[in-house]
């Protein structure tokens, strides 16, 4: 029965990420109460990688510091136990036959990855959420396997319709029921979408040539819980293979070294215990804190995580002014280096986005901003009562601020280009953008101009005009513009992200109420 118990604990554990991983979402509701970000947040790796780059604390990620309690005592359970990813890798594990292990990745290999990650996060670049397991796996739904599920299920359906005829308000509440509990709120696949599904199809290609195969020899989270499992007080008895007998060695998802199960190496599965003929095997308080070897790993590889990390660290400097001026981010970011070292890149907040602003960047904010979430105006804009990015952002990179807060804050700021806004290059009306802007003052006005129409006689023309002092940056103006392709106005990133004050927003109000002015 004991065997028994980490399968059924990984299956919970799995049906509770989906569920989150659903539940974040929008449903109709202005708040989530419940999100997958609760993984994230009980995670090592990100612990470790925020407070390295960030050299500070939060609050928000106290259960990670449980979790590293609870592997210091227990050991490195979180791999057996609770992380979706291997659960997923084992399920799959039975259907895929083994072939010989891959020796490029024994020995230090994973200790190549994790070393310069946090090497690279002590020089204020935080790059760990590549390689978190969880996001990877995030990623991959978000960006999609999710909207492929919504986009099947709804052309499904359609077809369904049509083939039922008259018969089709018969199906109607079990659509309704599967459309606002499982489907995604809109259809969109994403930039990088299909890089994210290959690299989790290509984690679990890795069980061919063994199973666990990520999780024993390249996984940084596994790798950090099994430095950290090294010092708890539990132990297998017998530590190694038993001399009559050698099925623990068949049975152990990742593997005995030199006949010997190293605790750095046990998942706590269980799967030896259930296997054993002989009835043997258990798992026992020790008065050892840690088992033997050496402590840290070789002194070259000390020094070349280091320097790896450096390496990585420095051109992340360097940035293009260029690329950086349509750097949108999302509402409360206000300085471009903290949000770098707080984002996990997880997706979650570019999963629950209103109005489809928030995408992954690939190119546009170099290496170190990969996965991280832009506002794209043209593609989408940002809601002016949404809050719902700062609910789900694991780290706090997104601050979660109250509506009247969240209003006030900017993310750009809106530029007119006179070569194609239609009143300043063709002579012509158009408010759309001045009809759309959500601020009760309008941030964007028009007035009554003469101009020189193209047929060569003066007339009247409403020309629009920006209050900038009051203008968040939300695009929804860039959005709705009426030109194809390039908009006649758009959004530029600004230095100066600081709230518009209440100060400038009444004297605005002031001044947009009186007619005289």
């Amino acid at each position: 029965m004991k065997s028994t118990v980490p399968r059924i604990c990984q299956l919970i554990f799995l049906v509770l990420f989906l569920f989150l991983f659903v539940q974040t979402e929008y449903r109709g509701r202005d708040e989530i109460s419940a999100a997958v970000n609760a993984f994230f947040r009980v995670d090592p790796l990100v612990l470790l990688s925020y407070l390295l780059a960030t050299k500070s604390w939060s609050w928000l990620l106290l259960p990670a510091l449980l979790m590293v309690v609870a592997t210091l005592l227990l050991g490195r359970f979180f791999c057996g136990w609770i992380c979706p990813l291997g659960t997923i890798l084992d399920l799959v594990t039975v259907k895929i036959r083994k072939t010989a292990p891959i020796r490029a990745l024994k020995g230090n290999t994973k200790y190549w990855l994790l070393l310069p990650l946090l090497s690279a996060s002590l020089f204020n670049l935080n790059l760990s959420g590549l390689l978190d397991p969880i996001a990877i796996l995030l990623r991959a739904l978000t960006f999609l396997l999710h909207p492929l599920l919504g986009l099947v299920t709804r052309e499904g359906w359609v077809g369904l319709y049509r083939a039922i005829g008259e018969r089709r308000d018969t199906l109607a509440p079990a659509y309704n029921l599967i459309r606002d509990n499982l489907l995604p709120f809109r259809d969109t696949l994403y930039p990088l979408a299909l890089f994210s599904a290959a690299i989790l199809l290509g984690i679990i290609a890795l069980e061919r040539f063994e199973s666990r195969n990520w999780c024993r020899n390249l996984c940084p989270l596994g790798t950090l819980l099994g430095w950290l499992g090294r010092f708890s007080r539990f132990s297998r008895v017998p530590a190694g293979l038993c001399s009559d007998c050698g099925r623990c060695r068949e049975l152990c998802p990742t593997g005995f070294g030199q006949d010997l199960l190293r605790k750095e190496d046990c998942i706590l599965c269980l799967e030896c215990q259930r296997g054993c003929p002989h009835d043997r095997i258990s798992f026992l308080p020790s008065l050892k804190l840690r088992e033997s070897g050496p402590l840290l790993p070789e002194r070259r590889l000390l020094l070349g995580s280091l320097a790896g990390g450096l390496l990585l660290a420095l051109p992340a400097r360097f940035r293009n002014p260029e690329k950086e001026s349509r750097l949108l981010r999302p509402p409360g970011v206000r300085n471009e280096d903290d949000f770098l070292k707080k984002c996990v890149r997880c997706g979650e907040c570019m999963k629950v986005c209103l109005k489809n602003a928030l995408y992954p960047a690939s190119y546009q904010a170099g290496f170190e901003g990969l996965y991280t979430p832009l506002v794209i105006p043209r593609l989408g804009y940002c809601e002016y009562n949404c809050t719902l990015c700062g609910q789900v952002c694991p780290t706090g990179a997104i601050p979660s601020l109250p509506v009247e807060a969240k209003r006030r804050e900017v993310i750009g700021k809106a530029v007119f280009d006179k070569n194609h806004c239609l009143p300043f290059a063709r002579k012509i009306d158009c408010i759309v953008c001045e009809e759309h802007c959500p601020i009760a003052e309008k941030a964007i006005r028009s007035r009554d101009v003469q101009v020189l129409g193209l047929d060569g006689r003066f007339k009247t023309v409403k020309e629009p005009y920006l209050v900038e002092e009051i203008c968040n940056g939300c695009g929804i103006c860039e959005k709705v513009c009426p030109l194809e392709t390039k908009a006649g106005i758009e959004v530029f990133a600004v230095k100066n992200r600081t709230p518009i004050s209440r100060q400038a927003i009444v004297q605005e109000e002031k001044r947009f109420n009186d007619p005289y002015n």
